[in-house]
């Protein structure tokens, strides 16, 4: 008798070490895929904050003029930096880009004063910029304005491609991830299904049975939130050591929203499914439980 009561002890006691170490997997590949898709986003970010806009003066237009169409472009909500850049400056610049230069064949500088700005990645669309041209094009002190009008188009097709891929990524994931987590959770709760039979036939109540299992899934879930969190943390600062362009991207409050959103899925899918189970268990009859 002793050791019947031995073995259903042992029969009934849940694998948590292994419930623990499934579900840290599926959210360390989670957390991954998490930071690709937030990587992803400043990275479009990045390229359509750099598209520049270059609005040519005229080459008489006074210093006071020109100071105040400086002043009318930074004010704009459109624009998030400027720069006034002088002909000599302009000069320099297409020097040490590797152009031949000019001075042999040429007295004067043929390059204009400019202004470039570049826009917040809001405003960054054709119909917007033509608006912002046609508008600077009716100042007379303006006597052109360039932007790459075909970088634009193609950026914006790309980075909404891809935004499409990765958000089906993702909810491909997130529906794989549920799965994954509900399944290694009910295994778990499968060893441990005598003895949440035993209590019921002795009387004790649904929730008394199931209030330590749904405790005991909340700090499973929590171990595992935490562990994946670190997990993943460290796999990024590796990266980051080789790669510094993603040293560059990264956006703590976006870190933080993603663990914050592992801690909660960990903690949240591991409870749902030991109540499951737990209901599960308490409706079977005994003869079905081998």
């Amino acid at each position: 008798m002793a050791q019947f009561g031995r073995a259903s002890s042992q029969r009934g006691k849940p694998s948590y070490f292994m419930s623990i170490l499934g579900v840290t997997l599926v959210l360390f590949f989670l957390g991954i895929v998490g930071w690709l898709i937030i990587n992803a986003n400043k990275l479009g970010d990045y390229f359509k904050e750099n598209v520049e806009v270059r609005v040519h003066l005229m080459g008489n237009t006074p210093a006071k003029d020109s100071a105040e169409l400086i002043q009318y472009i930074s004010s704009k909500p459109y624009v998030k930096k400027y720069e006034y850049v002088t002909k000599e400056v302009a000069k320099k610049k297409y020097l040490d880009e590797g152009n031949e230069d000019w001075s042999n064949v040429l007295d004067e500088n043929p390059l204009p004063n400019s202004i470039n700005f570049n826009l917040k990645q809001e405003y960054l669309n054709v119909d917007t910029l033509e608006k912002i041209e046609a508008e600077l094009r009716q100042n007379a002190n303006v006597s052109d304005v360039q932007y790459p009008r075909e970088l634009v188009t193609n950026l914006n097709k790309n980075i909404q491609r891809w935004s499409i891929i990765l958000l089906t990524i993702a909810v491909l994931l997130g529906i794989v991830v549920i799965i994954l987590i509900d399944n290694t959770i009910r295994l778990a709760m499968f060893s441990n299904r005598f003895l949440i039979k035993t209590m019921q036939m002795v009387g004790a109540t649904r929730g008394f049975i199931a209030k330590p299992l749904n405790i005991r899934a909340v700090i499973n879930g929590a171990i595992s939130a935490c562990i994946a969190i670190v997990l993943v943390y460290s796999a990024v600062l590796i990266v980051e050591n080789y790669y510094e362009g993603f040293r560059a991207l990264r956006d703590n409050n976006m870190f933080l929203l993603l663990f914050l959103l592992l801690l909660v899925i960990g903690i949240g899918i591991t409870v749902f499914s030991t109540y499951r189970s737990v209901r599960k268990y308490l409706r079977m009859k005994l003869d079905e439980l081998y």
